[in-house]
């Protein structure tokens, strides 16, 4: 689960990282009653969306007086942002933050994140602030260092010092930028992040290590243990598919191709659409019904298939345990009684009741192509929609 940043940014001064005061609001009114009373010479406005790149794309201003600041403010609110992360259909500003100005000395970049290959945290450094770090990693790798950290222990003065080396840091910064460090690995543990990015990490003219810029990603498996983070959810940021198929807990990612995926198991449902490319299509989503699917959430996740304009063809693949086949087949079976599929559907069915299933949609009158394996099954889905 993402959030914008201003909360990233309450987190991490809860934790006890400085950061810039600012405040958020909802509408311009609510927002320049808010910001006269910041003690500043420059006002900095920012959309707050949940993506990169906003500032290239026009969301990010520096204004001298309140009267600027009401003006951008104005013409900022309800615009749609286009940026890197968002797509050709970009982003609508809902909400706007406006923060106190910083006399910037130096830019640098920070991030930690869970690093699978080795079950520890990594923290990314680097001394290029500011800029798209993907770039920096393509074009200079010698400016980026990487430190993994073990989870069961707390992170060490000696880590601290190896991310921050890159920084170049005097002695007063140096202590403050590893007294960061230290607050960022407790935020990270305590709240169950998938990632914490500052970019830029500055060092001010006052020489004042300040969090410029935050990005925090929470495990949404780990969201039960905290109602509070919770709370921060902005519904209008998600894909309206993908907010759906969270009321029936389904894990559904929406994709930009044209071959729609049901499948149980995310293993299978990585391998189905890996096939779907190897024949030239690319999969609509990413959608895993889970183990134990009933047939309202089997019928629920292919409504949900179908409400993509992208979809040109369904390919369901189950592997039957847990799921029972005949279930799924029932689904299917009640969602198009609701709703027109309209659109080609290739069904494998494998293990517990696959007979039937096969059975049920058989007798369904359903327009269904059967497959015997993942490969045929690819093969029929990519050959019909062509």
């Amino acid at each position: 689960m993402n959030i914008h940043e201003h909360q990233a940014k309450q987190i991490l001064k809860k934790y006890g990282a400085k950061v810039p005061e600012g405040v958020f609001a909802l509408s311009v009114e609510e927002l320049i009653k808010k910001a006269k009373l910041l003690n500043t010479k420059k006002y900095v406005l920012k959309a707050q969306i949940h993506a990169g790149g906003r500032g290239k794309a026009g969301g990010v201003k520096i204004l001298d007086t309140i009267e600027e600041l009401n003006k951008a403010a104005t013409e900022l609110m309800g615009k749609t942002l286009v940026t890197h992360q968002t797509g050709p259909e970009g982003r609508e500003v809902k909400r706007l933050y406006v923060e106190e100005s910083s006399s910037i000395e130096k830019e640098f970049y920070l991030s930690c994140l869970v690093d699978r290959s080795s079950s520890k945290i990594a923290f990314i450094s680097s001394d290029q602030g500011g800029i798209d770090i993907e770039q920096v990693a393509k074009n200079t790798p010698e400016k980026i260092t990487t430190t993994k950290v073990d989870v069961n222990r707390e992170i060490s003065q000696k880590d601290c010092e190896e991310i921050i080396k890159t920084y170049g840091l005097n002695n007063s910064a140096k202590t403050q930028a590893i007294s960061l460090i230290k607050s960022i690995y407790k935020m990270f543990i305590d709240t169950d992040a998938n990632m914490v990015e500052v970019n830029p990490l500055i060092l001010t003219k006052e020489e004042k290590i300040v969090c410029l810029d935050a990005k925090v990603n929470f495990d949404s498996n780990a969201l039960f243990r905290h109602p509070e983070i919770v709370e921060l959810r902005d519904l209008n940021e998600e894909d309206p598919k993908e907010i759906e198929a969270s009321k029936y807990d389904l894990a559904y990612i929406k994709l930009d191709g044209s071959i729609g995926c049901m499948v149980n198991g995310a293993g299978l449902a990585m391998a189905t659409m890996d096939i779907i490319k190897l024949y030239g299509k690319e999969p609509a989503n990413f959608l895993d019904v889970g183990g134990g699917a009933s047939k309202e959430k089997v019928s629920a996740a292919l409504k949900i298939i179908l409400s993509d304009k992208n979809v040109k063809g369904i390919l369901v693949n189950i592997f039957g345990g847990i799921m029972r086949c005949d279930v799924l087949a029932q689904g299917i079976v009640d969602a198009a009684k609701e709703i027109d599929i309209g659109v080609p559907l290739v069904v494998r069915l494998a293990g517990t009741n696959f007979k039937e299933g096969k059975e049920i949609l058989d007798n369904s009158g359903l327009k269904l192509i059967s497959a015997e394996n993942l490969d045929d099954a690819a093969q029929k889905i990519v050959g019909a929609i062509k």
